[in-house]
């Protein structure tokens, strides 16, 4: 009787510890190019966000998200590795360095010293679109044109002298930092495994 009774649980338990495994959904593979199209919507960014800054206002990074993914999509820049450079250049909107948060400088731009602490843009959105525009003159040979309407002060100069494919040839343009590369992909692989849902 006992053996029936450990059959039956048995046959019971294993469909039910299968059907437990499918629903592990595996992770999304993030592009490491500029030009890509991002993967993670802004509810993943932000969730993503909060994951590594758990204090932080979320109807905020939930609109600055809303605001890297629009406007990464508008030109064509990979929405996902904007973010993360964010993330990675204001250490979770922690800041610290040259750049103060109502700078709504997300990316460092013109940051090199404190004689030229960075740039300062009027509102988030126009701080994220020069960020991104940043990225498209980075990702670009040729002229193209941009949809939005120039924002970034450095666009011209970047597009005429710099050409880059991927995160890991920002290391020595985009910043000094030879491990700006690995740092960039840090965070994207965190970012890939914030997204497996069990």
């Amino acid at each position: 009787m006992k053996n029936k009774i450990s059959i039956i649980f048995a046959a019971l338990l294993l469909p039910l510890l299968f059907s437990c495994q499918s629903l592990r959904h595996p992770a999304k593979k993030l592009s490491r190019n500029l030009i890509a199209q991002g993967q993670l919507s802004p509810e993943e960014l932000s969730r993503f966000f909060l994951s590594q800054n758990p204090a932080f206002d979320q109807n905020y990074i939930y609109m600055l998200a809303c605001l890297y993914y629009d406007e990464a999509l508008c030109e064509n820049i990979n929405s996902d590795l904007a973010f993360a450079q964010m993330c990675l250049e204001t250490g979770y909107l922690n800041y610290g360095n040259l750049v103060q948060p109502e700078w709504h400088n997300y990316c460092g731009l013109g940051a090199i010293d404190k004689e030229h602490p960075g740039e300062i843009f009027e509102s988030e959105e126009v701080g994220v679109r020069a960020h991104i525009q940043h990225l498209q003159a980075y990702a670009t040979k040729e002229e193209v044109p941009l949809v939005k309407e120039l924002v970034d002060p450095r666009y011209n100069w970047v597009h005429k002298t710099k050409f880059v494919e991927d995160i890991f040839g920002l290391a020595g343009s985009w910043a000094a930092d030879p491990a700006y590369g690995q740092k960039l992909d840090s965070i994207l692989v965190k970012m890939e495994e914030s997204t497996i849902r069990r």
